[in-house]
């Protein structure tokens, strides 16, 4: 894995609910994270902390010291002002338009306590934070269930890095057992609260490692063989699909390509694989 772990909490269902953004990034989008030509309101909210940090606050979801409810009103009526001499004079319609959705669900978080009240892990019992462990994967996958039961549509999860050129077995010692309790609560945790059927958990990668240690005690690139995990959304449970041989060098039964992989989410999804959408400048 060259980069960060990603962790995807997927709900059925798209758009923004209940005051909630549609996408959050935990705990912030990361440079593979872009929306390319869909534009920019189809991007993350990212949080830009660690809810497993002391000190965790949102960024952007409370109001600055000095400005109270009504200095707030009155900057909103002034920008507005701002924003219809633009729209007379702007040739970009559709850039504005995305700025004003994204303020518009600013608010709205703002002034929602149920909103802000989603992003507060210590609103959890001690029990619960336990059985994600109390740690920043923890903390992070704890809050995307938060999230996701709060009616947000699609949770991306960083934690880590993982690109272990040189002493690998500690690296993963140190990192993957709080990966695995944090994964293990979420999944559980989606599970008991009748969440898991509509709800489907990805953790993906960039690609794999070298079969071989190499001179540094790491594992190099390699892109040929890895493997990816799936929970709920209404697939088959304790499945295990497609291997490799016996030195993990090239796959040998029912291999998955990543275009395998994403119809099969888009199918779960509802969302027409097949579809041809054509990007500017004629591109399918």
């Amino acid at each position: 894995i060259e980069h960060p772990s990603m962790g995807a909490v997927v709900s059925h269902e798209f758009g923004s609910k209940d005051n909630m953004p549609p996408y959050v990034a935990v705990p912030q989008a990361t440079e593979f994270a872009g929306t390319g030509y869909l534009g920019s309101q189809y991007g993350p909210f990212g949080i830009g902390s660690d809810p497993g940090r002391s000190g965790y606050q949102v960024r952007d979801l409370l109001l600055p010291p000095g400005v109270d409810d009504q200095r707030f009103y009155t900057r909103q009526r002034i920008r507005d002002v701002v924003d219809d001499h633009f729209r007379q004079v702007a040739k970009n319609a559709q850039a504005l338009s995305a700025m004003d959705d994204f303020y518009q669900l600013a608010y709205s978080m703002i002034s929602s306590p149920a909103a802000r009240n989603a992003f507060d892990v210590t609103k959890e019992p001690e029990a619960v934070r336990n059985q994600y462990g109390q740690t920043s994967a923890g903390m992070r996958f704890l809050l995307a269930r938060r999230l996701v039961e709060s009616g947000v549509r699609f949770v991306t999860v960083s934690y880590g890095g993982w690109d272990h050129h040189a002493g690998i077995e500690s690296a993963m010692n140190r990192q993957a057992p709080e990966f695995d309790q944090a994964l293990a609560g979420l999944i559980a945790d989606l599970n008991e609260r009748g969440l898991l059927d509509s709800t489907m958990v990805l953790v993906t990668s960039e690609f794999g490692r070298t079969p071989k240690i190499n001179a540094t005690a790491g594992r190099d690139h390699y892109p040929r063989v890895y493997s990816l995990a799936m929970a709920g959304g209404g697939l088959k449970q304790g499945l295990v699909y497609g291997s490799s041989d016996s030195t993990a060098s090239e796959p040998e039964d029912n291999p998955v390509r990543i275009e395998d992989l994403l119809t099969t989410v888009y199918h779960q999804l509802g969302i027409n694989a097949d579809k041809e959408l054509m990007a500017p400048g004629a591109r399918p």
